[in-house]
């Protein structure tokens, strides 16, 4: 990553979280580590352990959102209240993605075996997706919804049918 794509993309992330200063600080410690990382020598080396080392702290200790520093995301992630939010390290997201807060994407089986996730998607509060698994561009996966096989482009994956029943008929209490 060069330092011109590091402003494009920040830039990027900053507008599509307007409004979200949590996500938008969240999201500049990322790609500033992302950035450190991706460079050679000791100067960049220091400036990765350092700037990493503050996002995970905020990220992950403080605010609950776990986004590691080699997960491949593109510009325009937008995150929205972000808490509980877990990523694999080998997920790939694609640009323009919108995560709610709870969602989980991770490996079903061994460590890689990850989601891939393409541009314009909105994944809805508490969505899990696991497994080696491709949600299409511009689909909308529902809040709940436990995703484990690949969604074509332009669709929209939900979870159907609440139930609703009295208590007291059945004797039951949760």
């Amino acid at each position: 990553m060069n330092l011109s794509s590091l402003v494009s993309t920040c830039a990027a992330d900053l507008r599509a979280n307007s409004g979200y200063p949590k996500s938008q600080v969240v999201l500049l410690g990322l790609r500033t580590a992302q950035y450190f990382r991706s460079k050679p020598g000791t100067l960049s080396r220091l400036a990765f352990a350092l700037v990493g080392a503050f996002y995970k702290i905020g990220a992950e200790w403080i605010l609950g959102i776990e986004i590691p520093i080699g997960t491949s995301i593109g510009a325009g992630l937008r995150l929205r209240h972000g808490v509980g939010l877990v990523i694999n390290p080998h997920a790939v997201i694609g640009r323009n993605v919108l995560l709610r807060h709870g969602v989980t994407i991770g490996n079903r089986h061994g460590l890689t075996d990850c989601p891939t996730i393409g541009d314009d998607v909105e994944i809805g509060a508490s969505a899990t997706l696991i497994g080696a698994i491709t949600v299409g561009a511009r689909s909308r996966i529902g809040a709940g919804v436990v995703l484990v096989e690949d969604v074509p482009e332009d669709s929209v994956a939900y979870s159907t049918g609440v139930v609703i029943r009295s208590r007291r008929e059945h004797g039951s209490s949760l």
